[in-house]
């Protein structure tokens, strides 16, 4: 259900557009102070197709003040971002006492979890599994979202970073007993490092190719786990390639509405057979004479 404007807020925006005094309701869930200006169209309606009440991104025409368009940005990447969230969610079990929490060998908090990710795959539902792959899904939007106008594309990538942050912490306080403000912020600065090399990592993988990119996973969701199944971790390389793909040819006006499948959907792409096993080395394509590329 999209939120209210408070009249604060409201305030502002027609103090800075005359135009909008016939607005009476925006879907806001936020406010931040406006600085620049920039441009909006609002003469669309402001639900998307696959959910009424749901803004979707709206093509430049009319100056606005920055914070419009603020308000849009994070109530949109709020929705992007909670798809992210839910793909390996977990909970914590209720205990007496923080000792008898259950631990992973590496010392971590032990939850529980039944996606995809934890029941096939075999990642344990902690923290640490819960944030990777919540990143990699950010990433995925993060690509598309670099095609955004310039000037907006670094802020709409920023808004949805803040809210895996602040649930993060959240996550931290709540289910892991970190109290200590101190301590969450250790963690949250390692953790946007980590976010920083996975951007870079996966980035390379795209360019370079598919085992660049299985390199990079493996690394970063496997911990570099020398049992890893390379089934399941191809099935993860086919499941990124297929969402960009599907990101690319998404409307700029329907970025809020995103959803992701499951990697198990790749599982019997992955099965098939590659015709190039059929060849001989030397007549793969790249390669000369001698059989080397």
């Amino acid at each position: 259900m999209a939120s209210k404007t408070c009249s604060s807020c409201l305030w502002t925006i027609r103090r800075g557009s005359p135009s909008l005094s016939g607005i009476s309701r925006l879907a806001v869930a936020r406010t931040f102070t406006t600085t620049s200006t920039r441009y909006a169209d609002i003469s669309g309606s402001n639900a998307a197709t696959a959910s009424p009440a749901l803004p979707t991104i709206q093509k430049s025409k009319i100056l606005l003040p920055s914070s419009f368009v603020t308000y849009q940005a994070f109530s949109i990447t709020d929705v992007m971002y909670k798809e992210c969230e839910r793909q390996a969610k977990y909970s914590m079990p209720e205990v007496a006492d923080e000792a008898d929490i259950p631990q992973t060998e590496e010392g971590e908090d032990l939850g529980l979890g039944d996606t995809w990710w934890h029941t096939d795959v075999g990642l344990k539902p902690t923290f640490s599994t819960w944030s990777q792959v919540t990143m990699l899904h950010m990433y995925l939007l993060t690509t598309r979202l670099r095609c955004l106008p310039k000037g907006e594309a670094q802020m709409w990538q920023q808004v949805l970073l803040d809210h895996f942050f602040a649930d993060a912490e959240t996550k931290m306080a709540v289910y892991h007993n970190m109290h200590t403000r101190g301590v969450r912020n250790k963690y949250l600065k390692d953790l946007f490092i980590q976010w920083r090399g996975l951007l870079a990592a996966y980035d390379e993988g795209l360019f370079k190719g598919d085992a660049v990119l299985a390199s990079a996973i493996w690394r970063n969701i496997f911990k570099a786990n020398e049992e890893t199944d390379i089934r399941q971790l191809a099935q993860i390389v086919s499941f990124m390639r297929k969402a960009l793909q599907d990101l690319d040819a998404l409307p700029y006006d329907k970025l809020g509405v995103v959803k992701f499948g499951s990697p198990s959907e790749e599982g019997d792409i992955v099965r098939l057979k590659s015709p190039m096993l059929n060849l001989p080395f030397q007549k793969l394509p790249g390669a000369d004479s001698r059989g080397r590329k």
